[in-house]
């Protein structure tokens, strides 16, 4: 067991404390998909948090757009037990019903134009809805296309010259492949400005990410070794226990490992640890040289995904003690489907810091247990001048050489550690691998804003700079697209391989390591 060293930070003192972050326009919020799952458990809580911490205007109105019958009475009272469940701030009851005050149910059908006409006609009241507004889209995405016209042919967007504004948040996925994607890129900026469009990545949102450009810019001591000068490889890890409960395989089945995670959320993560410094922390500056990053990664031959993508899908088997089933068993996935539950790969960044250094992601169902990750693994010293130890109490063993590692740990243990050797103390001279450890819950009182407080606060604050530009998505696409190619390809004979519940995948994902120093950072 590695010693660990915990960090404590320097607590505000309380006559200069930083301002907090507010939402001072006044605005109106219309959640289409407003019934559904995800307004429900993340945006009418991140909401209510936002209203409990005051840092809503006081002219806010939310307007829930759905197809159930509901007055705005009973959604209300619906939504404040719904509020009270996944509520991250421990307000009262009668917080909760203050915030419910502002939210109205519309009842209309996302493929119905004269439901836009008439939402239009309700909004136009400016002494209930204020002018300014967000149109947030939670719905499947076949509706993006629709919902977008609708709101243009029925006058809800204003143009981006007009004295009040108007933002569209659009949720993933963002197309299916290089095709669709770029289609609707082109349907969504035939209708709106790219400034008016927030293509939403919540994974984005999180402390921890954000934490990485703070971790690497604003510490000399370590972004100078950001390179391949001295990192051996870099691995991001998004791992889950869930498999398809609550309905959620027939979605999943359409989509994949990779579409559902790899494509957007691991891309996002590498681009973060590896980019350039910007210019400045503008949206423009930061998402382009999260462009470039894209941009430069090798794009895979058939050859490159023989090699260095594997793809798995979960059998059944035990997990945490109790029994799962196959995922073609799964509820509402079709027998005898190819999708793949668990996706590793190896990619290169073809530019000046990041040459021949190998890129490992990975993300998986039923996994051993729930973690996303980022490990930097750097490069070991010229020489081993020293003999290393591995240690249980006063019982040593002789070992190999551990590198250092950085590791990002963005859930569930938010925090920051690093790996380094140091003297056991002893009359040898031996070293050991020990941790400085920085952990957001031993150093910060309270929980977390959830990501999307975070991301909620910045459309509604006109901050772009954790949402995905067009040629953002399109990037990405490419490197993923060939991929979903070569794996359609018949005559390509690439394998689908199988793993068990509660394990880390398949040892052919294992074997992306074979002529490489390291290995999966599983804990």
């Amino acid at each position: 067991m590695s010693p660990v060293i915990n960090i404590q930070h320097s607590s505000d003192s309380p006559d200069n404390r930083i301002p907090d972050v507010l939402v001072e326009d006044s605005q109106t919020l219309v959640i289409f998909g407003g019934t559904g799952d995800l307004t429900r458990r993340k945006l009418l809580p991140a909401l209510f948090a936002m209203f409990f911490e005051h840092r809503l205007p006081d002219q806010l109105r939310i307007v829930a757009f759905g197809r159930r019958e509901y007055t705005d009475e009973s959604f209300r009272e619906e939504m404040c037990g719904e509020i009270e469940s996944f509520q991250r701030v421990k307000g009262s009851a009668a917080d909760v019903k203050a915030f419910a005050e502002k939210i109205d149910y519309f009842k209309g059908e996302l493929d119905d134009e004269e439901s836009f006409v008439r939402l239009h006609k309700q909004l136009d009241n400016a002494e209930v809805y204020p002018e300014n507004r967000v149109f947030y889209l939670s719905v499947a995405p076949n509706f993006f296309d629709k919902v977008t016209t609708h709101l243009k042919q029925s006058g809800l967007i204003y143009h981006p010259s007009h004295e009040h504004w108007s933002r569209v948040v659009i949720e993933k996925p963002f197309g299916r492949d290089l095709d669709s994607a770029m289609e609707l890129n082109r349907h969504v900026l035939n209708l709106l400005d790219e400034s008016q469009v927030y293509r939403i990545d919540h994974y984005l949102g999180k402390e921890t990410v954000q934490n990485i450009l703070s971790f690497r810019f604003a510490n000399t001591i370590f972004e100078p070794v950001f390179n391949s000068s001295y990192v051996d490889h870099i691995q991001v890890t998004a791992s889950e226990t869930v498999g398809m409960e609550s309905g959620r395989g027939a979605y999943f089945d359409t989509a994949g490992a990779l579409r559902d995670m790899m494509q957007n959320h691991l891309s996002q993560l590498l681009c973060l640890v590896t980019m350039e410094p910007p210019s400045g922390f503008s949206s423009d500056a930061i998402r382009n040289e999260k462009v470039k990053v894209l941009q430069s990664i090798r794009i895979p031959k058939l050859d490159d995904v023989r090699d260095n993508v594997v793809r798995a899908q979960y059998v059944s088997g035990t997990l945490r003690d109790k029994k799962v089933t196959a995922y073609v068993d799964e509820d509402r996935v079709p027998a005898g489907s190819h999708t793949e539950t668990f996706v590793a790969a190896k990619f290169f960044i073809d530019n000046w810091r990041w040459s021949g250094v190998p890129m490992y992601l990975r993300t998986g169902k039923r996994m051993g247990r729930k973690q996303t990750s980022i490990t930097v693994q750097f490069k070991k010293p010229p020489m081993e001048l020293f003999r290393t130890v591995q240690c249980a109490n006063d019982v040593c063993d002789l070992t190999e050489a551990q590198p250092n590692m950085l590791t990002f740990r963005i859930q569930p243990d938010e925090g920051i550690s690093l790996h380094f050797a140091t003297k056991r103390p002893s009359m040898h001279m031996v070293v050991e691998d020990s941790e400085l450890d920085f952990n957001y819950s031993e150093n910060y009182k309270g929980t977390l804003p959830e990501a999307y407080e975070r991301l909620l606060m910045d459309v509604m604050r006109g901050d772009a700079t954790l949402f995905m530009r067009s040629d953002e998505v399109e990037a990405a696409w490419k490197i993923m697209d060939p991929i979903l190619q070569a794996w359609q390809e018949r005559n390509a004979r690439i394998p689908i391989h199988f793993y068990s519940p509660g394990s880390w995948g398949p040892l052919a994902a294992d074997e992306l390591f074979e002529n490489e120093v390291g290995s999966w950072q599983n804990s």
